[in-house]
Order: C-alpha cells, then structure tokens, then sequence
C-alpha cells in the first residue's frame, strides 16, 4: 500500500509552508467519478476527511468529483497554503499504493474523467491563489461504471485520511 514516502514528503512540504503568525491551511480536494469504481477514491478520502477533522478551521476537505475547478472560488474564500489533489493515477503498481506524484509531469496523461487536466488545474491554482499544489496518487484496481470501490482501494483511502490528520497534526 503505502512506503511512507508520501507522508515524508507531505511533512516536509507542511514544514516549509510553516508561519509564525498563523496556523497553516491545506485544502484537499477528492477528484474522481462517483459512479467509476475505484475512480472515486479521492472524492471517498475527502468525505472521510470531513468527518475526522469537523470543526478543524485550517483544513478544508472537499468532494469535488470529476470537475475540481469548479472548487477554484471556495478554495480562493478558504485561503489554502497548500491545496493537496487526491486522484486515482495508473502508476503500474499494486491496487490501493499511494504516492506522491509531480502534477507537473501529467501534461501527457489523459483526463477522460476530468473536465480540465490537472496540470491546468494545478498550474491556475499556483497562480492565482499564490499556493503550492501537490498531488497524491492512488493505484485503482478498476474504474468499471456502476462497480463500488474495491476493498484494497477503500482501505487505502480510510489509511491515507487518517495519515492526513496525523501529519497536519505534527506538521
């Protein structure tokens, strides 16, 4: 599932965003198609997220599904020192592994269930609400239509939603 890279990686981006005279804000934003399969993971992981930090006021978890631009206004109101995108990404690994991906590097990929690419997206959020994005990766099994998550998938997304609150906890 996960090598713990990812959590590595998160830390230190949390560190280095770190300001002294306000608590740091993340915003995660689930993309995926509900009615996909394990596609749906990161709106699945944003829901969870939901409930285990309500009333966290420095995290804002949304379920923004196949569209996350249509986010880019609540996210602006919210004011986020990192917006962190969770996505199914085929990364030719074991269902349900998680891992830190450069949205910089998904020009190539095919976003047949995204309105807009995520490097677009990625790129526009830099810009105009002046944050660091990055990108966090989980492996489906199968993205059939009308098909649950997969076991594996759902537990990935259940471990990485608590791992989530654990590092904005110490980070």
């Amino acid at each position: 599932m996960s090598d713990g890279t990812w959590q590595a990686s998160l830390t230190a981006s949390l560190q280095s965003l770190k300001k002294p005279e306000r608590p740091l804000r993340m915003a995660v934003l689930g993309i995926g198609h509900e009615l996909c399969g394990d596609d749906a993971v990161g709106v699945r992981l944003a829901g969870q997220l939901k409930t285990l930090a309500a009333g966290n006021a420095d995290l804002l978890a949304v379920e923004a599904g196949p569209a996350p631009e249509n986010f880019t206004g609540t996210l602006r109101r919210f004011g986020p020192d990192l917006v962190l995108l969770v996505d199914a990404a085929l990364m030719d690994a074991d269902p349900g592994s998680v891992r830190w991906l450069d949205w910089r590097g998904t020009d190539g990929m095919s976003a047949s269930t995204h309105t807009l690419p995520l490097h677009l997206l990625a790129a526009y959020l830099t810009d105009d609400l002046g944050c660091q994005v990055q990108l966090l990766g989980i492996q489906p099994a199968q993205t059939f239509a009308d098909a649950p998550l997969t076991p594996k998938v759902r537990e990935a997304a259940e471990q990485v939603a608590r791992e989530l609150i654990q590092c904005l906890s110490i980070g």
